[in-house]
């Protein structure tokens, strides 16, 4: 690696002590990291940075040699990890597989160490970017529920060429906004054709977005619909018990006047707006 695999910046906080050079304190310092087991080379960059380059044959051996299963634990009751999530209007394309991929990763390691790892897929199947399918199956290729069935092919990738019609069709005709509006509030509600038809839009999306990611040997052990949250009425019991633990208060003054918020652990941050 050109910048080696570990850069030190102390030089910098030692010259304000020592009123000195950072690289001339760098300078004195790195012959003496040489002899560190491990490191090959040291180098002095910039205005004094040490770059340390580990002799990595030795490095990763040890370590393979040392780190077993056996001396890793479990920390936790249970962990769960949420990753790929896709939208279910469209094919999954490759900033999702890095995603996932990464998601996988750190699932496959928790297991490793022994702890009790559930995954979970989030299913946004009740969204905006549904609803925009469902609207382009009413509006720009009017279509009954059962001729959306009967499309042939990779449905996944024909409603992605739909989707990616419906913000310039919304734009140029008068009225479809609010259209739009309506068929979301129907899907939410899970009434009308509107709903049946983002029902099997994203049933039959998910069903590829999984066939994808059993190519990768992805899998899950839940998959979390939006659609059961709301039915089931999730949203509105935990909504309660948030403010029965008051972990969610409601704001009377300020930027955040007439919402429902949540402190964050980082007080320097702002509040979590809820509702």
């Amino acid at each position: 690696m050109k910048l080696g695999d570990l850069a030190l910046p102390f030089p910098f906080q030692l010259a304000k002590i020592m009123h000195r050079s950072p690289r001339d304190i760098a300078a004195e310092i790195a012959p003496k990291l040489t002899a560190l087991e491990g490191i090959h080379k040291v180098d002095i960059a910039g205005n004094g940075f040490i770059n340390l380059y580990i002799n990595r044959d030795k490095f990763f051996q040890q370590k393979l040699q040392t780190t077993t299963k056996f001396s890793l634990t479990s920390e936790e009751n249970k962990i769960i990890v949420e990753h790929t999530s896709i939208n279910p209007n469209k094919a999954a394309h490759i900033g999702h597989l890095r995603n996932s991929c990464l998601g996988d990763t750190l699932a496959r390691c928790l297991k490793y160490k022994g702890e009790n790892v559930e995954i979970q897929n989030y299913i946004d199947d009740t969204g905006v970017q549904v609803a925009d399918v469902v609207f382009g199956f009413m509006e720009i290729e009017p279509k009954t529920l059962e001729e959306v069935k009967n499309i042939p092919g990779k449905f996944d990738f024909y409603c992605w060429d739909l989707y990616t019609r419906v913000a310039d069709y919304i734009e140029h005709h008068p009225g479809s906004k609010e259209k739009k509006l309506k068929i979301l509030k129907n899907i939410e509600e899970g009434t009308g054709v509107e709903a049946k038809l983002a029902q099997h839009i994203s049933q039959r999306i998910l069903l590829a977005h999984l066939k994808t990611m059993q190519r990768l040997d992805i899998s899950y052990d839940l998959q979390a619909c939006e659609s059961s949250i709301i039915r089931l009425k999730f949203w509105k019991l935990a909504f309660q018990l948030l403010k029965e633990k008051k972990a969610t208060y409601f704001v009377e003054e300020g930027a955040n006047k007439g919402c429902w918020v949540m402190k964050l652990e980082d007080e320097n941050q702002q509040e979590k707006i809820l509702v």
